[in-house]
């Protein structure tokens, strides 16, 4: 469920709607990143212990003047790690790394390793999810998930584990609108949050979406976040620049539903 302000998970968990993504932000570029999306309202901040910057991510919400509980904080765990006594120590690395007591979201990264996409894990996942369930129960984590999890790889865990994910995070964007995934999360009450919202800036060059952003009278990067939202999933635009991260979180528009049709027949301009 979904408002202006939060998606709601399962579990009652509010996630602020804007997340701000630091995927591929180094360390050294992440507490100015991360420093300068609190000053312009965000309170959601995506991070990953295989990202590397889990530490300037925490130091940046540490020494900005804001409240733990008003930062919304994410990590996951690495894709290659599967497993139970490895999931407990990979979440101690991340919230040691982070300076947190509690972390508000912990996800599963893949699964499969990168290296090795396609690989069957169901095992490993199983008994990864069952540590992050004992994270969860012993109050270490609000909410618990996974992310580019198919619905097969869900489904294992429905069939073997006690909690729902809350949340899979997935690519997701105009071209690429993962219909059936979305359709079997929302049966679920999963959470869907959307990475890569602007393709990783390749759409925005397209003249037929920069013809329709003029329409509305936003940036084609405002459209394509828009996109994601007009769809239920959770955005989470990612920059380093100033002026684009204040641009990103103004969304304060709809795109009529001819529109979004129109952008549903998008082709993926990732796979071309």
């Amino acid at each position: 469920m979904a408002n202006e302000k939060f998606f709601t998970s399962h579990n009652g968990v509010e996630i602020p709607t804007i997340g701000f993504g630091t995927w591929q932000i180094p360390n050294e570029e992440a507490y100015a990143a991360v420093t300068t999306a609190l000053e312009n309202g965000y309170t959601h901040i995506d991070t990953a212990l295989a990202y590397q910057n889990e530490e300037n991510v925490g130091k940046a919400i540490r020494d900005f003047n804001i409240s733990r509980e008003e930062v919304f904080i994410t990590s996951k765990l690495p894709a290659e790690i599967k497993g139970y006594d490895a999931t407990l120590a990979a979440f101690e690395e991340t919230i040691t790394n982070l300076g947190v007591d509690v972390l508000d979201l912990y996800l599963i990264h893949a699964p499969w390793p990168w290296d090795e996409v396609g690989k069957d894990c169901t095992e490993g996942n199983i008994e990864s999810w069952k540590a992050m369930e004992k994270l969860y129960k012993d109050g270490k984590i609000r909410a618990i998930g996974v992310s580019n999890f198919s619905e097969k790889d869900i489904q294992a865990l429905l069939d073997s584990c006690d909690i729902v994910p809350m949340v899979n995070q997935i690519p997701f964007y105009i071209g690429r609108d993962q219909a059936s995934l979305l359709q079997f999360c929302k049966k679920h009450n999963i959470v869907v949050e959307a990475y890569s919202p602007l393709a990783t800036g390749q759409i925005l060059n397209s003249p037929e979406i920069k013809e329709m952003a003029a329409k509305y009278s936003v940036t084609p990067a405002q459209l394509c976040i828009r996109y994601c939202l007009e769809h239920g999933t959770l955005p989470l635009p990612k920059s380093t620049n100033k002026e684009r991260i204040v641009e990103n979180s103004q969304l304060a528009f709809t795109i009529s539903p001819e529109d979004v049709q129109k952008l549903d027949a998008f082709e993926d301009v990732r796979s071309k």
